[in-house]
């Protein structure tokens, strides 16, 4: 799994707020779709920038908890919503929330579920905390959709089989609406993300990865700093020789509490 340090904070801060995961943020605030007065929780919430806009959409009478187990995340989303009263940082986990039962209108986990451990835990654990007829909004990728092209195809699958070595698991979107229906609740949607580039864009998905594949690779011992830096390299003159093909696709499961 990532360990989300001061470095990887800092990195996580600035692509957090680029255009493909605003994208991707936004998709998941407007199927939760809280109302004003809603108790809603940010499960796994990073840097804050969704609490945040949970805290803005159930206004003054409402609340928002950001979950998160990491301390440094934790200090950067408290600092990002401390003008906020209505939004509330705390320490937990998806399987652990600390959270009273059946207090809650809406819950939201915007791409945690793939490093969980034990997802049936969790979906049971957020079923407890959730009131009847609550909402339940997940948000993942479904990693066997990743298509890159690099001129080294060997490199590149060495690149991507490290990648898939910070997973718990890789298919979300393909078991999870099963899941959640074994933990009580019914699934109302799932709908497709499309990220697909042509162009390395400084602010978009594929740059974030790109950072922290190569990072990931390096200190797990997967490839040499020198293979990584060259496949990181390679990317950039891609984009420059107009050769550069990046598709991913996100899924958008939206369920509720029976």
């Amino acid at each position: 799994m990532l360990q989300f340090d001061a470095a990887t904070t800092r990195l996580l801060e600035d692509a957090y707020q680029g255009s493909d995961v605003v994208r991707r943020r936004m998709a998941s605030l407007e199927a939760l779709a809280p109302r004003p007065g809603d108790t809603v929780v940010d499960i796994g919430s990073g840097p804050g920038l969704l609490t945040l806009e949970l805290a803005r959409a159930v206004g003054p009478l409402g609340r928002a908890i950001g979950v998160e187990p990491s301390a440094e995340m934790r200090a950067a989303s408290t600092g990002r919503c401390a003008e906020r009263d209505n939004a509330e940082i705390v320490d937990g986990t998806a399987e652990a929330l600390p959270l009273a039962a059946t207090s809650v209108d809406g819950a939201v986990a915007l791409q945690v579920f793939e490093y969980l451990p034990d997802i049936p835990a969790a979906l049971r654990e957020i079923a407890r905390v959730l009131r009847p007829g609550a909402r339940l909004v997940v948000g993942d990728t479904h990693w066997d959709t990743l298509v890159w092209f690099s001129g080294d195809r060997q490199r590149m699958s060495k690149m991507m089989t490290a990648w898939d070595g910070h997973l718990v698991e890789k298919r979300v979107p393909e078991i999870l609406p099963a899941l959640c229906r074994d933990a009580g609740f019914i699934v109302d949607a799932v709908r497709p993300l499309v990220f697909s580039d042509t162009v390395l864009k400084p602010d978009g998905l594929a740059a974030m990865m790109m950072h922290l594949m190569r990072r990931y690779a390096v200190d797990n011992g997967q490839l040499t700093q020198a293979a990584a830096n060259a496949w990181f390299e390679e990317q950039h003159a891609l984009s420059r020789d107009g050769r550069f093909f990046f598709t991913v696709v996100y899924f958008v499961t939206l369920a509720r509490k029976v």
